[in-house]
């Protein structure tokens, strides 16, 4: 008979060598009814919703900038950025704080669940609608038990010019 600390060893080589599968960590959250999932690599903080400093004619999305560690961060909610038909601030209500492209950018949203590992496969791409829907930001989605994510690329989910306008938002806050 084996003892016991040599068969740890031999199940854990054996595991070793076992095939990986692809996996990435998400960081989920609640927007009104539904769950979405974001790259956990663009995560830079998690952090209360605090009131921002409101930026003049900017989009009602962008609820305006706060001062994080000597960095203005303009702050976008995500409920209003993507039509929930319900927008409350509450103690759940969060500020995800996300490094887009190489800028800080805060996402508001209803509550922050948990981090998960999923398969790349297991994300099955999301389907395509016809008419004035875009899709474009949603990578997929994915089942996490027996719950749909939404797996959200947050780069697509701002246009060009929404990341130019929130560029803009941060040099006019720094320069007061």
């Amino acid at each position: 008979m084996l003892p016991t600390s040599s068969l740890r060893s031999t199940s854990s080589r054996r595991a070793s060598q076992a095939p990986s599968v692809p996996t990435s960590k998400y960081l989920t959250f609640r927007l009104g009814e539904e769950e979405y999932g974001i790259d956990i690599l663009c995560v830079q903080e998690i952090r209360s919703y605090e009131p921002p400093t409101r930026m003049a004619y900017a989009p009602d999305f962008v609820k305006g900038v706060v001062h994080l560690r000597g960095v203005m961060v303009p702050i976008v909610d995500l409920r209003m950025k993507l039509a929930c038909s319900e927008v409350t601030y509450n103690e759940f209500t969060v500020v995800i704080v996300l490094n887009v492209e190489g800028m800080l950018l805060g996402a508001v949203v209803d509550a922050v669940a948990d981090v998960v590992a999923l398969e790349d496969a297991s994300i099955k791409p999301a389907p395509r609608f016809q008419g004035p829907v875009d899709a474009a930001y949603v990578r997929g989605i994915a089942t996490v038990d027996g719950r749909m994510l939404i797996v959200v690329d947050i780069a697509a989910l701002l246009s060009p010019a929404e990341m130019g306008l929130l560029q803009e938002a941060q040099s006019t806050a720094l320069a007061k």
